[in-house]
């Protein structure tokens, strides 16, 4: 039977979409496959593992009737990407094997039955559906992704706070020394739901999301999510577990602040960064009236300065940072200017873009 037949860009693209979940090593064999389902010209294709499910649906041309099978996923992409784009190719089957066809090319496949394929199980109470176009959420994950922490003991900060209420959705991250916060305006209004999403679900949204207009839709159990787009299903476990109260983080009142170029102070930053130790990422700021000086040094006494001009007139202040904390913000943003307000040595920055309260990141000081 012939299960699919179309451009060779077509089956790979669609393969793409579901397969950036799949594990290289699995305990459970079939974990590795791609479960595909034909339902007269619609093929879809689903991959798990175990916590985050994809699915998405294609028509591609075929033999009538229905059928199902799981084949490797990662091989079957490896397969096609090596044919040529514009190629018609073809996946039929018999017996216990799937054979792709590609102009002279033949490769037959081991399959294992598509029964035995592990799917998630739907949760039954999903609240109501909400949706913000893919680019904005897009951009809300990209503002605050990389404060998320990494095999972490405290397991609800390994991901990202979702909270939608009244007509606002916030995205929190934080790894205990930053955080940062990003919102968008919701069409409807919501009742309050939140949910700490995981930190390979966020990163395998942030790859599948587009940049345009088109809706995602989402919805949240007690212990899942689910997201609708561009023909995608997707549905996650989430983290359990209590998300520190992010408003009492965020400190309110600096009377010291300064407004400078983003780009400016990156690139010395990162300059700094080449004379911190590895394991001592420490950088000094010295800011007084008119000057923001930048110093780093290492064990081996070499170091480096720089100076940028500021409009301040506040507190002459030295505080240290984590230079890979201030990197990681600004190389995460867009904007031409960024603001930063202090109160002293010893207390939290916070760094949001002037003219737009729908983004705060707040950085802990380190003693140096």
């Amino acid at each position: 039977m012939i299960v699919l037949k179309a451009p060779q860009d077509q089956v790979l693209s669609a393969l793409q979409a579901v397969a950036g979940i799949v594990e290289r090593r699995h305990t459970l064999p079939i974990l590795a496959n791609v479960l595909i389902r034909k339902t007269g010209a619609l093929v879809e294709f689903t991959t798990s593992d175990l916590e985050i499910q994809v699915r998405t649906t294609a028509e591609l041309q075929g033999d009538a009737g229905d059928f199902s099978t799981s084949v490797g996923a990662r091989k079957l992409i490896d397969i096609l990407r090596s044919l040529p784009a514009e190629q018609v190719v073809s996946l039929s089957a018999q017996q216990n094997k799937l054979t792709l066809t590609g102009g002279k090319s033949r490769f037959t496949l081991q399959t294992l039955p598509a029964e035995d394929f592990p799917l998630v199980q739907e949760a039954a109470d999903f609240g109501p559906s909400f949706s913000v176009p893919q680019k904005t959420l897009k951009t809300l994950i990209g503002r605050v992704h990389f404060a998320m922490a990494v095999h972490d003991i405290r397991y609800y900060l390994n991901g990202i706070l979702f909270v939608a209420e009244g007509r606002q959705l916030t995205l929190v991250a934080t790894d205990g020394h930053r955080l940062a916060l990003a919102q968008a305006t919701l069409e409807v209004e919501m009742p309050r739901q939140e949910v700490i999403l995981p930190r390979k679900t966020v990163l395998e949204l942030q790859r599948l999301l587009k940049d345009e207009d088109t809706p995602i839709e989402m919805r949240f159990a007690g212990n899942q999510a689910k997201f609708l787009f561009s023909g995608m299903e997707f549905v996650t476990k989430l983290v359990e577990g209590k998300f520190p109260d992010y408003n009492r983080v965020i400190p309110k009142n600096h009377k010291n602040s300064v407004v400078l170029g983003r780009a400016a102070l990156l690139a010395s930053l990162q300059r700094a960064a080449i004379l911190t130790s590895e394991k001592f990422k420490g950088v000094r700021l010295n800011i007084e009236p008119g000057l923001l000086r930048i110093a780093a040094s290492n064990a081996e006494q070499e170091e480096a300065k720089e100076d940028i001009e500021i409009d301040y007139g506040g507190d002459t202040i030295e505080i240290g940072f984590n230079v890979t904390y201030l990197v990681d913000v600004l190389a995460n943003m867009s904007q031409d200017m960024v603001r930063v307000d202090l109160q002293d040595a010893n207390s939290s920055a916070l760094i949001t873009i002037p003219d737009d309260d729908d983004f705060k990141y707040v950085v802990m000081p380190m003693r140096i």
